[in-house]
């Protein structure tokens, strides 16, 4: 592999009037920070979390100018820790990558070795990233109802922001699975696409996010994944069914949660945490595992829309737009 001192990387700075640009900028690899691992990236993706940081969010991104990215594919360049060999292809998901580390949205990134793990054979690089932070969330939603004891016949499964990235996934991944997917959205011309993801059924996200009172109210779902947070999430745990589990992984509405503690006590219903971010290394490899055998979809093509660098800046206001369907691939060569 050529040796290169330079890449391309979207860069956002802090402008002073305290608002934030976006830009495409040429950057040395020696502005990057002193870690074991560094790494070619081929394609990374867009994530709500990027889009925070993108805007300027300081609970995400303490420091600007700034890349973010929090994931990434690519290929090893060098590893002074002898974990990776030169020519490997290896994913990088969460810890600090594109937070306040430069992230996947710029051409080359070094972190430290025990931050990447190595492409499943059975999957490319472009594959990996179709799935990203956003199917890698899903699939670890799915894992921790299967936990819990959910099960195909067990009945219908709500999923709420259903068309963004880890709703999309979560739909396509379940219906694989056996599941009967109820699908909940705010973009009703998108109910077509969410039913040949798999959905048997798409209703609006209004419909569950009405203002309730009661502590509970009658039971629907079997099971949830939730990524709003907010009323949804706090509607749809007073709608389970006796024994039901919601996987909760975003608070795209809210960070809030008003009920009672009546459907946990009463119907034994669980609220299942999902990070992604800070899981253990040995987690990530073994939910890859799965990505790249039971789970891996057929014709990825379809739950992804590639673009380039030069789009991200567009594509990152779109988060805040309501303009996100499915999952943004960002081919970085």
């Amino acid at each position: 592999m050529a040796t290169r001192t330079h890449f391309d990387a979207l860069v956002v700075e802090e402008n002073a009037d305290n608002t934030f640009s976006k830009y495409i900028r040429r950057r040395a690899i020696s502005d990057l920070p002193s870690n074991e691992l560094l790494i070619e990236v081929h394609y990374s993706s867009l994530n709500f979390k990027d889009a925070m940081s993108a805007s300027g969010n300081k609970r995400i991104t303490q420091h600007y100018p700034h890349t973010p990215g929090i994931d990434a594919a690519g290929v090893v360049v060098s590893d002074t820790s002898n974990t990776f060999k030169a020519g490997q292809e290896v994913l990088v998901f969460g810890y600090d990558l594109g937070m306040n580390t430069a992230g996947g949205l710029g051409q080359m990134i070094s972190i430290p070795a025990n931050w990447a793990v190595l492409c499943p054979a059975t999957l490319s690089l472009k594959e990996a990233m179709t799935y990203g932070t956003g199917g890698l969330t899903a699939a670890l939603c799915i894992q921790k109802l299967e936990k819990m004891g959910a099960k195909p016949s067990d009945g219908k499964i709500a999923v709420t922001g259903a068309t963004g990235g880890v709703g999309s996934m979560s739909v396509a991944l379940l219906a694989q699975l056996g599941y009967e997917v109820v699908a909940f959205s705010g973009k009703p011309e998108q109910s077509e696409h969410l039913k040949a993801l798999g959905a048997i059924e798409v209703l609006h996200r209004n419909t569950i996010a009405e203002e309730n009172s009661k502590p509970a109210g009658k039971e629907i779902w079997a099971h949830g994944i939730d990524t709003l947070g907010g009323a949804y999430l706090a509607n749809l745990l007073k709608q389970l069914k006796s024994g039901g589990g919601v996987a909760s992984c975003g608070l795209a509405s809210s960070p809030e949660l008003a009920m009672t503690v009546i459907p946990f006590i009463t119907r034994g219903v669980s609220l299942l945490g999902v990070d992604s971010v800070y899981i253990s290394l040995a987690e990530k490899q073994q939910v890859w595992k799965r990505v790249a055998t039971d789970m891996k979809l057929e014709q990825l093509d379809q739950y992804c829309e590639e673009i380039s660098l030069a789009q991200t800046p567009e594509y990152l206001d779109r988060f805040f737009a309501s303009k996100v369907v499915g999952r943004y691939v960002v081919n970085m060569r």
